[in-house]
């Protein structure tokens, strides 16, 4: 049910002026909102695309530039001279190799014959095989970004290949990996055709390892990013992966130290490298969100071998639009803060007889007949309104008085009929009640007297064909005198429940007594019932009986609530540990009694559910218990006077003690 003032006349018809501005224009901000979110969302997205273009031409123009230089050093005519000179061929190679910045140069035939600068050894290097060597043997110059392995990068130099070793640092969101190093070298690949001085064609091979090469990587970051090409508080950032792993970045990973070694997330790995797509979109790259443009890099095979990124900060954009957004709700709240107390003021003085009209009928409503609207001074249709209001109202109190004297005595008749009625029906639900309860009674009396008829039959048997096994077994019966003593003690404590059942039914003639125990005796029993168990599970057993005094309880309710500590102390203990049982003297207030302490070495329990143990129907073992155990332990125990507290660590173990009055 809706509240009373949203049924007001002025409420509503404020709310019909107000819904425009308080309603429909937020929807319109929002809209507009959102569509320039996203509107900028797609401008963020075009700059880091152009971006990665003026990155990938840079990349192109230095595969261009690797050939080029290789070329004119293979056409110029001090290499001609040199390699007419084989003893200082070498030597030639390693200046031109120094001077062009490679970290390897040398030249091959096509029959694998090799001459190399002074720096690489070229053990065991199969030259040949790459499709820019090919290439040029065939005679066409080419360049690519081909992968090397360890053993390619020790064949061409052992310091090249460690120079390449990038140690993999665990990443969030990357793809599973068990690899811990990069050792493949990433690596700008050249190859020009030349004729050596006795006619056969060969190619001049170089290479420029990008692994770690931060002056690359710096050199496209700025051409990238400019100054103030992007706004104050974002950084613009570059990477280059070998397949997954960044080998030269200016990432930063801590203050002052890049992120080499860190990985791409799983997402864009499978997009880019995977798929072969281009990613562009935000994403999380080593420790916070940059909106990132990753395209693959192909090698000579045709192979994808690693990916080129770009990408700034998303943090300064995303706090100007937090903070565009913020501006535009606390502009549009302080025009509504000023203009809506003005429509309210306006709305009070036309409604104003109108809610003393309602504030009337309201009086009069709860009883004030003499209530009036009165005077208002206007002349309106509203005033003379209220003037027939008036007019009507004493009306109805003139009304009102005579119907209340005509209910005064009918009041007075009902109230002595409905006195005599109430009598009977008191008298009538007594006796109800008293039949209902007698029939319930007859009928749960039957069916246990029936229940422990049953019972007693088998019973019977058991006991009877116990006797008969001692008869027969004769001297052989001492060996199981043991088990034969714990038959007859269970078969007696059947008896004792069937007792309590024919007591329950039939109480006139039946009553039971709690029996004088030593604790320590029906421990003894507890522990041969649940020996099985504690072998079992590779208990340890400790005892410690320091009380000999006589309690006042019923020997099969306090096995019972032994029995069920014990059940629970091994259940805790599933690898294995100690179980102490103590009897000891305790005075509790002034009462003298025997405390049984039952503890292990298990895992213990946290205190939200220590608390919550004695619950019915509680239970940690879920289908394997009730939850009823502890909760019929701890009522039987206050049955006989005592009571059962618990002390419980976490990893620490549990300790139970079982408190009740001795015998005086």
């Amino acid at each position: 049910m809706l509240p009373s003032w949203t049924r007001s006349v002025r409420v509503r018809l404020l709310v019909i002026a107000l819904l425009p501005m308080l309603v429909l224009l937020p929807l319109l901000l929002g809209m507009a909102v959102l569509r320039w979110s996203g509107k900028v969302d797609d401008l963020l997205t075009v700059k880091v695309n152009g971006d990665l273009t003026i990155a990938h031409q840079y990349m192109a123009r230095l595969r261009k530039n690797s050939g080029d230089r290789i070329e004119s050093l293979g056409a110029s005519v001090a290499f001609a001279e040199r390699m007419a000179q084989p003893d200082t061929a070498s030597d030639f190679l390693e200046r031109r190799r120094r001077a062009l910045g490679l970290d390897f140069l040398y030249v091959v035939t096509r029959r694998g014959r090799i001459i190399s600068s002074d720096t690489p050894s070229l053990s065991d290097y199969a030259a040949r095989d790459w499709p820019v060597v090919r290439a040029a043997l065939d005679g066409t110059t080419r360049s690519a970004v081909d992968v090397f392995d360890h053993e390619q990068l020790t064949g061409l130099s052992p310091s090249l290949a460690e120079r390449a070793r990038v140690p993999i640092v665990p990443t969030r969101a990357a793809v599973p990996t068990s690899r811990r190093v990069v050792e493949n070298g990433m690596m700008l690949h050249a190859a020009a055709p030349v004729r050596l001085p006795d006619g056969q064609r060969a190619a001049l091979v170089g290479g420029q390892l990008l692994n770690r090469n931060l002056d690359f990587i710096d050199t496209i970051n700025d051409l990238v990013y400019r100054d103030r090409s992007l706004p104050e508080g974002s950084q613009g950032t570059a990477t280059l992966f070998l397949d997954d792993v960044r080998v030269s970045t200016n990432v930063r990973l801590f203050e002052g130290e890049r992120a080499l070694g860190t990985r791409v997330s799983a997402e864009v790995r499978s997009q880019v490298l995977e798929r072969g797509e281009v990613w562009l979109d935000r994403a999380f790259v080593v420790n916070d969100w940059y909106i990132s443009a990753y395209e693959p890099i192909v090698d000579s095979y045709g192979e994808r071998v690693g990916m080129l990124y770009v990408g700034f900060l998303e943090a300064p954009f995303r706090e100007a639009r937090i903070t565009s957004i913020i501006l535009i709700a606390v502009i549009f709240l302080a025009i509504t803060a000023i203009s809506v107390p003005i429509f309210l003021r306006w709305a009070r003085r036309i409604f104003r007889p109108l809610e003393r009209m309602n504030e009337t009928i309201g009086r009069v409503e709860a009883g004030d007949l003499g209530a009036r609207i009165g005077s208002g001074g206007g002349r309106g249709e509203i005033s003379r309104v209220a003037h027939h209001l008036d007019d009507l109202l004493d009306q109805v109190q003139e009304r009102d008085r005579r119907l209340r004297g005509w209910a005064s005595e009918l009041n007075a008749k009902v109230e002595e009929r409905t006195r005599d009625l109430q009598e009977a029906n008191r008298r009538l639900e007594r006796t109800t009640e008293q039949l209902v309860m007698s029939e319930k009674l007859a009928a749960v009396g039957e069916i246990t007297a029936g229940v422990a008829h049953e019972i007693n039959n088998p019973v019977a048997v058991i006991q009877g064909n116990l006797d008969v096994a001692r008869q027969t077994l004769g001297s052989r019966a001492d060996e199981v005198t043991t088990e034969f003593d714990l038959i007859d003690d269970q078969v007696h404590r059947i008896s004792a429940i069937i007792a309590k059942l024919l007591q329950f039914a039939r109480p006139g003639e039946f009553s039971g007594s709690a029996n004088r125990l030593i604790p320590a005796e029906v421990i003894d029993d507890c522990l041969v019932l649940t020996r099985h168990l504690s072998k079992k599970a590779d208990i340890t057993v400790e005892r410690d009986d320091r009380s000999a005094a006589a309690i006042l309880v019923e020997r099969t309710e306090l096995q019972q609530v032994i029995i069920n500590l014990v059940v629970n102390a091994i259940h805790a203990m599933p690898e294995g540990g100690t179980l102490s049982l103590e009897t000891e003297d305790r005075v509790v207030e002034g009462v003298p009694g025997v405390a049984i302490i039952v503890t292990d070495s298990g895992r213990g329990m946290p205190p939200e559910v220590l608390r919550r143990i004695f619950d019915p129907f509680f239970t940690t073992k879920r289908s394997q218990g009730t939850g009823l155990g502890l909760s019929i332990s701890q009522t039987l125990m206050a049955r006989a006077g005592g009571w059962i507290d618990a002390v419980s660590e976490q990893g620490a173990g549990s300790r139970f003690t079982v408190w009740v009055p001795s015998c005086r």
